[in-house]
């Protein structure tokens, strides 16, 4: 049985409702069967716009919805971990309205991020335990929260047994590289290469502790820097996971558009970007670890390349392997 199991972020998957109130009565249909109100919300007692710092957070645009859902529709895939959903309503509205209800088992807990931004898995198989790492703390800074969103463990259960696990998810998404305005780019880069390096350590620390070396297991997600970036060493060259990256030779599911510079002739980036004046960066910043077992029983990689340099509906690139069970 070949079961396929990706990563792609959404990239802001906000929903388009921005308010929550009580209504206290709802109009009557009128006698044509239609029902036309307008109601106003005016008491700030019933009322929360959802802002971010003092901006608005609004829907994610509907054209870029129908983008990244075309993009999952193609790959077609048995689980996708995802990065960067609103919440558990706007991921099920998501999942009935553009993806047709492909996904009949959904998974999000909300996480640590002030931007509503949390991790979630769509599943063509059954679920079994789901466990957020969001309260985990680093030595090095006990009084704060490791992880920016979470560390998501999902237990994929076997379709043909479902007493039986098929494999376990660790779905990521790591401190990005963005430095605010008015801080230190030097400083602002140093501190959050410190964080994301204390994640991986906190990650591959869990990880031993929650699997086997024989175990089936997969560490995947956006990470927000390259597979062999120092910051993510802990991962990388953990003796206890023995982990590997799968996507250094991946297909790709079309040529990338041109460039000066060229994007790398490997296919094995996932993120484009480009500062003012700066020649485009890419790189693989959704990564996909196989666990030892699981190395054995990879087919394949794939990548499904844009078709804009500004991404189709995200600014990555969704990723994905082939697995023979």
């Amino acid at each position: 049985m070949d079961v396929t199991i990706g990563t792609f972020n959404l990239n802001n998957l906000f929903s388009r409702f921005n308010f929550q109130a009580e209504i206290q009565q709802i109009q009557p249909v009128g006698p044509d069967g239609e029902l036309t109100s307008k109601y106003v919300f005016d008491d700030p007692e019933k009322v929360r716009i959802r802002t971010y710092k003092g901006k608005l957070v609004k829907g994610k645009d509907s054209g870029d919805q129908d983008l990244i859902a075309k993009r999952i529709q193609a790959m077609d895939l048995d689980v996708l971990a995802v990065q960067e959903v609103e919440d558990i309503d706007t991921l099920r509205y998501f999942a009935a309205q553009h993806l047709g209800h492909a996904y009949e088992f959904l998974s999000l807990i909300e996480g640590n991020d002030p931007r509503l931004i949390d991790l979630a898995l769509l599943s063509k198989f059954p679920l079994g335990a789901v466990t957020s790492w969001q309260h985990a703390v680093h030595p090095e800074a006990p009084g704060e929260r490791v992880f920016s969103r979470d560390l998501l463990e999902v237990d994929v259960l076997d379709p043909r047994d479902t007493d039986r696990r098929l494999l376990t998810l660790f779905n990521n998404h790591l401190k990005s590289k963005f430095v605010e305005h008015g801080v230190d780019p030097e400083e602002g880069k140093a501190a959050a290469d410190a964080r994301r390096h204390r994640q991986a350590e906190s990650i591959a620390r869990i990880v031993a502790a929650r699997t086997r070396p024989d175990g089936r297991f997969i560490v995947l997600g956006d990470m927000n820097d390259s597979p062999d970036a120092p910051t993510l060493a802990p991962l990388a060259t953990s003796p206890e996971l023995s982990l590997t990256e799968a996507l250094a030779h991946p297909q790709q599911t079309r040529e990338p558009k041109a460039d000066n510079p060229p994007p790398p002739a490997s296919g094995a980036w996932t993120h484009r970007f480009k500062a003012a004046g700066q020649n485009a960066q890419y790189e693989l910043f959704d990564q996909i670890w196989l666990s030892q077992s699981l190395t054995s029983q990879h087919k394949s990689s794939h990548i499904d390349r844009r078709t804009r340099h500004g991404g189709d509906g995200s600014d990555h690139d969704p990723a994905w392997v082939v697995l023979d069970f």
